[in-house]
């Protein structure tokens, strides 16, 4: 398989765009050439990502049934194909486990672990040899946090998964890359599910962080350097 990924003209639907991460890429892509279609829930957001970039937008809720299935199609069909699927979606919750009520870790789970493992069990269906999916897990998912234990397991779970996936996905010539990026100035931890951050150092620069995830895809490299 060739892992090497030129990005000039390469078709890709970015989940999450809306975020502060997912922003950071869509720009990182956009200028690289790559023709895009953006994907999110906030279709105002998406709309000023759409002026901003020049490409295509599909708002879309990915916790429903058949959705990421829909959605694929639907980039597919604006694009003529597909070449890869970046997710760069997530949420948070602080607090002791004691406090973390069902709810939570059930809103948790949903976005940061199942709704990116169904798309990228959609896309095995989309993405030819050669294509890529991406996934973004964190530096929790290899050093879980106290005060952020549910947010980091679910976070885990995916990175795990991720593991498997590019064993599967290697047989059919679909490369997986997951990325494990530092704390970032995103703006995620002000928004919460529950609780309050704990004192967390200053982040890194999205942007910055989204030009080594440009270059590692550009190469044949398996991880990114973040240092």
């Amino acid at each position: 398989m060739v892992c090497y990924v030129e990005m000039n003209g390469l078709r890709v639907l970015l989940v999450g765009a809306t975020g502060g991460f997912g922003s950071a890429l869509s720009t990182a892509f956009g200028v690289a050439g790559a023709r895009l279609v953006l994907s999110g829930r906030d279709a105002k957001r998406l709309t000023e990502r759409r002026n901003a970039l020049g490409c295509q937008v599909l708002a879309a809720d990915l916790t429903a049934d058949g959705a990421p299935e829909d959605l694929l199609a639907g980039a597919a069909e604006l694009l003529g194909g597909l070449d890869m699927v970046v997710c760069a979606v997530g949420v948070v919750a602080f607090g002791p486990v004691s406090d973390v009520t069902d709810d939570t870790l059930r809103a948790l789970f949903e976005v940061n672990t199942l709704l990116p493992i169904r798309l990228a069990r959609a896309s095995l269906g989309v993405l030819g040899r050669g294509g890529v999916i991406v996934n973004t897990t964190g530096i929790v998912a290899r050093q879980p946090m106290a005060g952020m234990a549910a947010y980091s397991a679910s976070k885990a779970a995916l990175s795990a998964f991720d593991i498997a996936l590019t064993r599967e996905a290697r047989r059919v010539g679909v490369r997986v890359l997951d990325l494990c990026p530092p704390h970032m100035e995103t703006g995620l931890a002000t928004r919460p599910l529950a609780g309050s951050p704990p004192n967390l150092p200053t982040g890194r620069d999205p942007a910055e962080m989204a030009q080594r995830v440009f270059g590692a895809l550009e190469s044949d490299g398996s991880e990114v350097d973040w240092s």
